[in-house]
């Protein structure tokens, strides 16, 4: 089935709406994209055109029903497939996912990226990106890679798997609605790890093994994109495997999420990284730069990754790529939703029933940003549910699941 089809509802987990007020669904919708239309409005200098177009687009969203795009948007026919049944209704009364999903299509359509024109193809999330490239934070997590420098492969390899973990804290989005206020470092321990399959991913990937061939689908950019790079990097120089393949969305979609652009900025902070004493991050920059060039490390960015739909409906050619995998590292919270279905699963759903669907073995790393979540035992969830905290939703809980087909 391809993106272009209506995908299936058989499942019996309800599929998360927006339309109940307090939940984290309604939470996104109600305030967080308003309050990204108003920072995204600060954030260049938009002329009446745009200003119009935002203030049209927060009415609807807030108060009013979904539109289709305008006639001559390059997509509207496959947005016309995708969205039957869904128009003319409350943007909280449609599935999550898919109201998700439409929302920054229709943000970037009121900024002019897709159209001819002087807006075309400026990421309105660009300064955030920046920003937070730039920020002393940065600085000194490349500086703490030094310690790592000349370690055995057994140790660089779950330091580096675990900020890969962690750096999914970094998600711009996220940090729209929570004051800019970040988990605390407790969350790097293990006993915040409500599910940790590490050992059977490393089992795939031994240090000078097999010539494996890793997919990692990315998920935020910046202080997430950066430690996802140094591991790619420890995969291929410590010959875990021969060529990696790293997945970005095709345009700029989550606030956050990363694109080519994103890659390329993130590759140039490494290997400017000497001027901040920061060696090793240094030299990963260049090495990756140099995996990039022999094909070693490929970027690709395949239109399904900004589709509205789960992944047990992709393209038959992104199918295929995954199937020939030695593995797919999954990041992200968004990335899970769409890999289990977005639904209120029981939490002791077993995760690789819902990925059984994945052509070839999978891995997810996620932090807890979301209401979806599966695979956890009994006594981890009665745990979580007796901690009184927002376990599923603050960032503060995360997990490393294998699963996947043959």
């Amino acid at each position: 089935m391809t993106a272009d089809a209506t995908p299936p509802s058989a499942d019996d987990a309800p599929v998360i709406l927006g339309n109940e007020p307090g939940s984290f669904a309604w939470g996104v919708l109600a305030k967080r994209h308003p309050a990204l239309v108003e920072q995204v409005r600060d954030a260049f200098p938009y002329g009446p055109a745009q200003h119009a177009a935002l203030d049209a687009l927060l009415e609807e969203t807030t108060h009013g029903v979904i539109e289709p795009l305008a006639a001559g948007a390059h997509d509207r026919e496959r947005w016309a497939a995708w969205g039957q049944g869904h128009f003319g209704r409350s943007w909280f009364d449609v599935p999550f996912l898919w109201a998700e999903s439409y929302f920054y299509r229709r943000l970037l359509g009121a900024l002019g990226y897709f159209e001819p024109g002087p807006w075309q193809g400026i990421d309105p999330f660009g300064p955030f990106k920046a920003a937070e490239l730039r920020s002393a934070t940065v600085d000194d997590e490349l500086a703490a890679l030094d310690e790592l420098a000349g370690r055995h492969a057994d140790v660089q390899g779950p330091a580096l798997l675990g900020a890969s973990l962690w750096g999914n804290r970094a998600d711009l989005g996220f940090r729209l609605d929570s004051g800019g206020a970040q988990p605390s470092t407790a969350a790097r321990t293990d006993s915040r790890l409500v599910a940790d399959e590490s050992a059977a991913l490393w089992s795939l990937l031994p240090a000078g093994g097999a010539a494996a061939s890793v997919h990692v689908v990315a998920d935020n950019a910046g202080r997430e994109l950066i430690p996802d790079l140094v591991l790619i990097d420890h995969l291929l120089h410590a010959g875990r495997a021969v060529e990696v393949v790293l997945h970005v969305k095709p345009y700029p979609y989550y606030v956050s999420d990363s694109t080519m652009s994103d890659v390329v900025d993130s590759m140039r902070r490494l290997a400017r990284a000497q001027v901040q004493a920061a060696r090793y991050a240094a030299e990963i920059g260049r090495r990756l730069w140099g995996a990039m060039a022999d094909g070693r490390l490929v970027v690709r960015a395949h239109e399904f990754f900004c589709a509205p739909f789960p992944y047990d409906v992709m393209p038959d050619g992104l199918r295929e790529e995954f199937a020939g995998a030695t593995v797919t590292i999954v990041k992200g919270d968004l990335n899970y939703r769409r890999l289990v279905g977005d639904r209120l699963w029981e939490p002791t759903t077993p995760f690789g029933e819902r990925v059984a669907h994945f052509p070839g073995p999978v891995a997810a790393l996620r932090t807890l940003k979301s209401d979806v979540i599966t695979g956890l035992d009994r006594d981890t969830v009665a745990a979580l549910e007796a901690s009184g905290q927002a376990w599923r939703t603050s960032g503060t809980h995360a997990l490393i699941q294998m699963g996947g087909g043959p």
